[in-house]
């Protein structure tokens, strides 16, 4: 005979189970049930949904004859429905705008989030257009042209759309203050590494303040070659889920340490680092100006970036691994060849 267990509630001195499923903190929405749900609110034709990635929000790939979407379900421990609603009325702007940008649909009433009554409690989900082609690991020339265009004509619109209040603003105690206390009790075991990040980040927080004329504006924060799709026509980049207020070098920064990283791991050579850096800056500069105080404050923002995403590690169950004291180590050692290399 199956056993079912119920967890136990107490009223009145006694135990009793009232509860039919077990409580969840983070649950996998079912694909099948997804489509049924797809198929009525947006009047979509036999729909097929596939979980692509369960983390830090759940995507699925939704299709139907001709046509092909994502679907983003976002953790209500990590996304707010104010947060989400701020993140798609950017997305919109960007659409209106003629950005290349993955952007949210509307259903057949002209809403774009959809609340869903998970086991853990209220969940929302946003369909978005589906980016054409496909990520590139390695950019050539003109692909590295076209981000850097993208890029800049995204912070046109994002330095004019003005602060919101519900997405996080990131600055010297969001990228410096924070991580470095939700990662303290991590580096217990390993105390030269944590003071070594303690002065690194008070020397980079102290080169930001005194660097003036920083551009300001909503920042991607995560412009990695994976959350952008070449081919033949361009550029559409997506996952805008770390969107925040802050200074708009951010954007060109997470692009900087990937190339630093390249170089690092020796997959590319500083020289051709340099020369790709370069070729996206000058992209950029077409359609945005960029002054000399923002590239110099890039190695330095470039450590408050690592440091944003160690200590949001420490918040998700996701990326418990990189908590470990062999991962902190490993980010510790780049960090450090960073500073080394390119601080000035």
């Amino acid at each position: 005979m199956l056993s079912v267990f119920y967890p136990p509630s107490v009223e009145d001195g006694y135990l009793y189970s009232m509860r039919t499923v077990f409580p969840a903190t983070y649950s996998t929405l079912c694909p099948t049930a997804l489509s049924a749900f797809l198929s009525e609110k947006y009047a979509l034709k036999n729909v097929q949904c596939e979980l692509l990635v369960r983390g830090v929000g759940d995507t699925y790939l939704v299709q139907s004859p001709g046509d092909r979407f994502i679907l983003r379900v976002y953790r209500s421990s990590h996304r707010s429905l104010p947060q989400i609603q701020e993140e798609v009325a950017l997305l919109q702007a960007l659409k209106a705008a003629e950005v290349s940008v993955s952007h949210p649909l509307q259903d057949k009433a002209g809403e774009t989030v959809q609340r869903l009554n998970a086991v853990e409690g209220e969940r929302c989900a946003v369909l978005f257009s589906y980016a054409p082609g496909h990520p590139v690991r390695m950019l050539n020339d003109q692909q590295l042209y076209l981000l850097g265009r993208e890029m800049a004509r995204f912070h046109q619109v994002s330095a004019a759309f003005g602060a919101g209040k519900t997405r996080w603003t990131f600055n010297e105690d969001s990228m410096f203050v924070r991580p470095l206390a939700q990662l303290q009790p991590f580096f217990a075991n390993n105390a030269a590494d944590y003071t070594w990040l303690q002065q690194a980040a008070a020397t980079a927080a102290a080169k930001l303040s005194a660097t003036k004329g920083l551009s300001m504006g909503y920042c991607h924060f995560d412009f990695l070659p994976k959350n952008m799709h070449f081919d033949t026509n361009g550029i559409t980049l997506f996952d805008f889920d770390f969107m925040g207020y802050g200074w708009l070098a951010n954007d060109i920064a997470s692009f900087w340490q990937y190339l630093a990283l390249e170089v690092y791991t020796k997959r590319m050579t500083q020289e051709e680092a340099d020369r790709q850096y370069h070729l996206l800056l000058d992209a950029y500069r077409e359609h945005r100006p960029l002054n000399e105080r923002e590239l110099e404050a890039i190695p330095f923002i470039s450590l408050g970036w690592w440091l944003f995403y160690m200590g949001f590690h420490t918040t998700h169950d996701q990326f418990h691994a990189f908590v470990q004291p062999g991962h902190l180590k490993l980010f510790t050692g780049l960090l450090r060849h960073l500073a080394d290399t390119h601080w000035k």
